[in-house]
C-alpha cells in the first residue's frame, strides 16, 4: 500500500489550517473554530484511514481466498493434495 500521497495531501491541508487555528488579530475569533475543526478533523480522518485501510484489505484478501477455493473442482484438488502429501511424507 502506498500512503505517501495521502499523507502529503493531509499534511498540506493540515498545515494550511494552522494559521487559522493560531491566528490573532481582527476577526480571528471568527476563524479560529474553523482552524480547530480543520486540523482536528484531518488528524482523526488520517488516523482512521491509516488503521482501517490495511484491515479492510486483509478481510478482502481472506474473502478472495475463500471464493477462489470454491471455484476449483474437488476431484482435482484431492488428487493434487494427495500427491503433495506423499512428496512431503517421502521428504520427511
Amino acid at each position: 500500500l502506498r500512503f505517501r500521497p495521502i499523507m502529503m495531501t493531509t499534511m498540506a491541508a493540515l498545515l494550511g489550517g494552522v494559521p487559522l487555528m493560531l491566528g490573532t488579530g481582527t476577526g480571528s475569533e471568527i476563524r479560529q473554530p474553523l482552524g480547530y475543526a480543520m486540523v482536528g478533523g484531518l488528524i482523526v480522518s488520517q488516523a482512521l484511514t491509516l488503521f482501517t485501510t490495511p484491515v479492510v484489505y486483509l478481510y478482502l484478501d481472506k474473502l478472495s481466498n475463500l471464493f477462489s477455493g470454491w471455484s476449483r473442482s474437488t476431484d482435482e484438488d484431492d488428487e493434487e493434495h494427495r500427491e503433495e502429501r506423499s512428496v512431503k511424507e517421502a521428504a520427511e
